[in-house]
């Protein structure tokens, strides 16, 4: 199923359920995922080394090119993380003490996979649940 979405996130037009373009093609820019993991370990999620970590694979395992890092750790827990993308950005936000991490990944790259990215993320931070959710980005699709 994940290859079908990639293949759907990378076609240069794609039908966009919406009573604004009642279902015609619609020329996008780029691919929004979002994923929300739960039942990760308190300590991975509150290890901004591990967090940075974790995003620069999945950023080389995604071929996203990274120009800029930031992450912030916060007191008395939780990390943000965000890296600069040539294609757009990719940010991970958590809460140790719920379990719960938030991904946001956009890429306007047909070229990157925010998938390959997402199963490093999943790898380091192994959330006992996730879900995910993707989105067509552009003007044809408001």
């Amino acid at each position: 199923m994940e290859k079908k979405i990639l293949a759907r996130l990378k076609a240069k037009d794609r039908t966009v359920s919406s009573a604004l373009t009642e279902g015609k093609r619609a020329k996008t820019v780029g691919a929004h995922m979002i994923a929300e993991l739960t039942g990760c370990s308190f300590d991975t999620l509150n290890d901004e080394k591990k967090i940075k970590e974790a995003m620069l694979n999945a950023s080389a395992a995604a071929k996203f090119t990274v120009l800029d890092v930031l992450i912030k750790r916060f007191d008395p827990q939780g990390v943000t993380a965000l890296l600069l993308l040539s294609e757009s950005h990719f940010s991970i936000h958590t809460w140790p003490e719920l379990g719960y991490a938030a991904v946001d990944m956009f890429t306007c790259s047909k070229t990157c996979d925010p998938y390959e990215a997402f199963k490093v993320v999943v790898n380091y931070l192994k959330p006992k649940k996730y879900t995910t959710k993707e989105m067509a980005r552009g003007p044809d699709v408001v």
